[in-house]
């Protein structure tokens, strides 16, 4: 044999025992799903439909339940006659094809018979669970038959005992409860002639009204409590309370407490119709409104007997307040005009005194009115009280602006005194500047110092003028003075550099003359003189000689400064 014809051959061999293999295995997957089939039809044979069937028309049911449960017993009977015998039937076919490898018609029959056996048995459970709720329905339905009617019951005993609870709504109520005997009736006789599913809906139809009347029963007991009892005995006592309280001459304006009262009166008996028409959300909206209003108008009383004592405590006290701040007023005018003939009041504070003097007047005014209206009867107290708290703070706020004003102008006979003071001052430390340069015998003064010195005169005198005027502005002589002082300063220092620069050239001088024969020097010598002598310019004087002698004897001018300054220190 040759070496292809061995290929083939084990090729061969190889195919066959694939083929066989792929069988074997098809076969064993297709016994499986028989096998899974025939224990799907062993479910259904357990279910026992029959014997629910036989217990159900033992029950004589009627109705939809009847209807129910022949529809359903039609779905049985079709899947035990015919669809599970032609289910058995395929299933032996299958079995037998599939002994004998005739593997594609075995498929075909077991994939036929999972068509028909799937759904089949998903029909047969929902009837099972029909059935189940059939059996137990009338059980169920007895149950809470008598629960509910038992609720019924006690509701009924409840609502008869604290009937007068009820007010207008025991009306409604019995009919509502009476109406539902005729509901488990109905039941009642449902269950008896079988009809289990039409029951059930009917007890759930009471079930729901019951739980309702539950709901509302508390709600409506209250409700008429508030309306009969607690509203009535409020409003009363607002009345009498108002009525009291004008004879007694409080006056309130607001509103018509009385004309309120009705009107509120008139909204109990609307929300009392509700209450007989068990209309809960109405009802709730108008009660709520109705404590609203009565809030209001407690509110209202309230606040004005608690502002009565507060007149009463403090009306004198605040016409005592009010005459002290009159007279306080008119003699800080009194005053501010006497200052203002002999100062000039910058910041307006006559103007100011007087509009606060009228400002005071007329709280005084308004004060005599609010008085006279409590007198009439026709004050409002709560509205004079808050007005009268408004003018003991503006009263403090005026005293306080009033006191400030006094003390701030009585600072400026004080002020006029420091400032001729000052003027005399200056003109004594103006004088002595001066006489120390004369007593130096310079051959002039810089034209520097003159302007200094001529503008610190004038602005002496300028102020000196202003002091002897019969009206004054001590603000803007304050402001000078402080600039003059500054020139008086700054005059000092400018006659204190003229001298120490005069004494350093002439000392700086006499000692360059041991350098005389030097031609920078003898020049220098020569400038320094016409600048001291002739322009008056002793500070460049002085650093044109300092200069020349630094430059051939280097140290030597800084040397004669500290020996001057030293020497000037210590005499």
């Amino acid at each position: 044999m040759s070496s292809t014809q061995s290929i083939v051959t084990v090729v061969i061999i190889l195919m066959i025992i694939l083929i066989v293999a792929f069988m074997v295995i098809v076969n064993r997957r297709q016994l499986r799903e028989i096998i899974e089939l025939d224990n799907l039809i062993s479910k259904i044979e357990k279910m026992d439909l029959q014997q629910d069937i036989e217990r159900l028309n033992k029950m004589e049911l009627a109705g939809e339940s009847l209807t129910t449960l022949t529809t359903w017993q039609n779905c049985y009977q079709d899947a035990i006659e015919n669809k599970i015998p032609q289910v058995e039937q395929l299933l032996e076919q299958a079995a037998d094809q599939n002994v004998h490898y005739h593997l594609f018609k075995a498929h075909k029959n077991i994939k036929q018979a999972q068509e028909i056996l799937q759904p089949t048995y998903d029909d047969v459970k929902n009837t099972k669970e029909v059935f189940t709720e059939l059996l137990e329905s009338n059980r169920e339905n007895q149950l809470q038959y008598e629960a509910l009617l038992k609720l019924y019951r006690q509701m009924r005993k409840a609502v008869l005992a604290d009937s007068f609870d009820y007010g207008a709504a025991l009306d409604k109520i019995e009919t509502e409860l009476t109406a539902l005997e005729a509901d488990f009736a109905e039941a009642k006789g449902l269950t008896a002639q079988g009809d289990q599913v039409e029951a059930k809906r009917i007890l759930s139809k009471i079930k729901v009204a019951l739980n309702n009347m539950q709901d509302k029963l508390p709600k409506l007991k209250q409700s008429r409590h508030e309306l009969d009892s607690v509203f009535q005995a409020q409003l009363s006592e607002l009345s009498d309370t108002y009525k009291l309280m004008m004879s007694e001459k409080f006056y309130i304006t607001k509103v018509d407490v009385l004309a309120e009262i009705k009107k509120i009166q008139q909204q109990v008996a609307l929300a009392n119709e509700f209450l007989a028409d068990l209309k809960i959300s109405k009802l709730a909206d108008e009660i709520q409104e109705i404590k609203q209003k009565i809030d209001y108008l407690y509110d209202l009383l309230t606040k004005e007997y608690q502002a009565k004592p507060f007149i009463e405590e403090n009306q004198d006290k605040i016409q005592r307040l009010l005459a002290r701040g009159q007279v306080e007023s008119k003699n800080l005018v009194e005053k501010l005009r006497h200052i203002d003939e002999s100062y000039e009041l910058t910041h307006g504070e006559l103007d100011e005194s007087r509009e606060l003097e009228q400002e005071v007047n007329d709280l005084n005014r308004q004060y005599t009115v609010d008085t006279q209206n409590i007198a009439d009867g026709k004050g409002v107290y709560s509205e004079i009280k808050n007005s009268w708290l408004d003018l003991l703070d503006r009263l403090r706020a005026i005293s306080e602006r009033q006191k400030q004003m006094a003390q701030d102008v009585e600072g400026l006979y004080d002020s006029e005194n420091v400032a001729n003071d000052s003027i005399k001052r200056f003109k004594q430390e103006i004088s002595l500047v001066y006489r120390r340069l004369e007593r130096k015998n310079l051959p002039g003064n810089p034209d520097t110092f003159i302007q200094m010195y001529t503008l610190v005169v004038n602005e002496v005198g300028h102020v000196a003028e202003e002091l002897s005027q019969v009206r004054i502005n001590m603000e803007k002589i304050s402001t000078e003075l402080i600039q003059i002082s500054d020139d008086v300063e700054r005059l000092k220092r400018e006659a204190d550099d003229i001298i120490n620069s005069a004494d350093l050239v002439e000392l700086t001088l006499q000692y360059s003359n041991k350098y005389s024969g030097n031609d920078a020097v003898k020049q220098a010598q020569q400038k320094a003189m016409q600048l001291y002598s002739q322009d008056f310019n002793y500070k460049e004087a002085l650093d044109t000689i300092a200069t020349a002698i630094e430059k051939v004897e280097p140290g030597s001018y800084q040397r004669l400064e500290n020996i001057y300054y030293s020497e000037r220190k210590n005499s």
